[in-house]
């Protein structure tokens, strides 16, 4: 039987430090102590007074780059505000410029009327000059803003300007336009409205 002050056998002290808690063997290392351990070897304990001001010059010129990079942001913002309000204004004045050529078309008709309502019945040919002259004023405002004629007049009909309306017999190409009953027009190339047509096919009795 061993007693109290007796010291515990080789093996039973191996047995007793195998079921013992880790924890219980010996104190964990503090978290803190571990991250100063892992960052020691990236900081300096002394730094020289050249890499301070270079540090310094560094920290300046992240400064001014971030207040570059708020002004640059600030124009670009405003830039895009304005890009977004001048569109809106073109789409709302896009016809500004023909309709400013139109009004003097205008002035003329008014005249005109007021001649003719005026005027005895014998002035018609200076009436009908005075038409004129108003419409080639107007084709000419037009022109201008890039609408240009269809003319399919003894043309072969072509689908994509033109639109027939019937067909009638004669003896020219089957596919002439024989007759043009409305004028067509396109601006730059897109069709506003086809020429309106009768087109040539061959007579019945034709083999």
């Amino acid at each position: 039987m061993r007693t109290r002050d007796e010291p515990l056998p080789m093996t039973e002290m191996t047995d007793q430090a195998e079921t013992q808690p880790a924890a219980e063997r010996a104190p964990a290392a503090a978290p803190e102590a571990e991250a100063v351990a892992l960052a020691a070897p990236l900081v300096k304990a002394e730094w020289t007074p050249e890499q301070l001001e270079d540090l310094k010059a560094r920290a300046s010129r992240a400064d001014e780059n971030y207040d570059r990079f708020l002004r640059v942001t600030a124009d670009f913002d405003n830039f895009r505000k304005r890009a977004a309000r001048e569109r809106q204004e073109a789409i709302r004045f896009a016809n500004e410029s023909i309709l400013a050529k139109l009004v003097p078309v205008l002035d003329n008709f008014d005249m005109a009327l007021t001649a003719a309502t005026n005027a005895p019945s014998s002035n018609a040919e200076s009436f009908r000059a005075g038409v004129a002259m108003i419409y080639n004023q107007l084709k000419s405002a037009l022109a201008e803003a890039g609408l240009e004629e269809i003319d399919a007049t003894q043309k072969p009909f072509d689908p994509n300007w033109h639109e027939a309306v019937s067909e009638q017999e004669s003896a020219a190409a089957e596919g002439q336009v024989l007759q043009q009953l409305r004028k067509g027009y396109k601006l730059s190339e897109r069709l506003i409205r086809p020429a309106t047509v009768v087109v040539a096919k061959k007579p019945g009795g034709a083999a």
